[in-house]
């Protein structure tokens, strides 16, 4: 059992899980903020992040995705760390492959990723659980709810921070790309037949998730 967390193949097959795990909390996420696009008020999405902060079970699974991101970044690092090791002379003839490009920036865009998330859970979890910055809302059902859409509105106004945000969602999609295939590759799913339909699978997502981030800022900015 020691050896999924000591092997190397143990650390990619946890870290594997890890990036699984998060590729569908991204889902959830990006479907959470498109209701500040689609309703011209906030009161759906601060519902839905009440909902997502308070429940028992989502505040579990919270925990789990914090642990699981970790895992993944610090797998990541450590296998990273080995191959260089393993290979301290780069290869005589480089492979030019469409995957070997984009693993060999896996490093690169994980550590954007970091920072993008550092950021935003200041801005928004921090303020809102620590600081007490976000302002409150009630509705007709008589609950009070903190005001996290409008604070994203507000973040989105500003010309900068939109920029920042897209050039970080890149960086994310680039991630996601090979990430999403290299996941299924090492838990098992490699064959000829399915391959094909998991990198398929791996560009559809990576362009729909990243573009729909992307979208929300760039529609805020210009039409809310």
């Amino acid at each position: 059992m020691s050896n999924i967390f000591t092997s190397s193949i143990g650390k990619k097959f946890m870290m594997s899980l890890a990036g699984l795990f998060l590729i569908v909390f991204l889902v959830v996420h990006l479907g959470i903020n498109i209701t500040l696009i689609i309703f011209n008020s906030t009161e759906t999405f601060n519902k839905a992040a009440t909902f997502m902060g308070t429940n028992p079970v989502i505040m579990v699974f919270e925990v789990v995705l914090f642990g699981g991101f970790l895992l993944h970044m610090i797998y990541g690092v450590i296998l990273q760390i080995q191959n260089l090791f393993a290979r301290p002379i780069g290869y005589k003839k480089a492979n030019h492959s469409q995957t070997s490009y984009f693993s060999k920036y896996m490093l690169h865009t994980a550590l954007i990723i970091t920072i993008f998330l550092i950021l935003h859970l200041f801005d928004f979890w921090v303020k809102n659980k620590f600081l007490g910055e976000v302002s409150k809302v009630t509705y007709n059902n008589g609950k009070t709810y903190h005001d996290l859409g409008k604070l994203v509105l507000e973040r989105f106004q500003i010309g900068w921070v939109v920029v920042v945000y897209i050039i970080l969602l890149l960086g994310l999609g680039f991630h996601l790309h090979h990430g999403f295939q290299s996941a299924f590759q090492t838990l098992g799913l490699n064959h000829k037949t399915y391959t094909p339909l998991i990198k398929g699978m791996g560009v559809f997502y990576s362009i729909v998730v990243t573009i729909g981030f992307i979208l929300i800022p760039i529609i805020i900015y210009f039409f809310k």
